[in-house]
């Protein structure tokens, strides 16, 4: 094995799992008597709506909580995350030293296959999982006013 893939399978052995993420930022709110899936209303702050894709569709699932734990956390009242590439294609720019939030694309599909010694089909399921960095847009500047409307209160 060269130097080179040695040291990319060490670096991938030493990065830390997008499962581990988000449980230690979810043990950190339990800790601190906050149940993330919860909303305590408060009535001076701002409402913070179930967190939207670019387009406009609710995120679902792990990413549902961990983006609302994020902007409660964080402060944000915009309820709209977006890729650096989505802020660019709406005409925005993430600003200077903003870091971007995990997000999770999960997917389960079916594969056919040919068993190439019998001749037999079968399926099997296959998954994949990946991890994108979103940014809320009150860390971007230029967006078009669809994403800047505060919601009120």
């Amino acid at each position: 094995m060269s130097r080179t893939a040695a040291r990319a399978r060490q670096t991938r052995a030493q990065t830390i799992s997008p499962a581990k993420i988000i449980t230690d930022a979810i043990i950190a709110r339990l800790e601190q008597g906050v149940s993330p899936w919860r909303r305590t209303w408060v009535a001076n702050e701002p409402p913070i709506s179930r967190p939207l894709r670019a387009c406009g569709l609710a995120y679902r699932g792990i990413n549902a909580n961990y983006l609302w734990a994020v902007a409660e956390q964080c402060g944000y009242v915009r309820a709209t995350w977006m890729t650096y590439a989505q802020a660019t294609a709406f005409g925005g720019q993430v600003r200077k030293g903003e870091r971007g939030t995990m997000a999770v694309f999960y997917k389960a599909y079916s594969a056919a296959e040919t068993d190439a010694a019998t001749g037999d089909d079968t399926s099997s399921v296959r998954r994949v999982m990946r991890t994108y960095s979103v940014f809320n847009v009150d860390q971007i500047d230029n967006l078009p006013d669809r994403f800047t409307a505060v919601p009120a209160p």
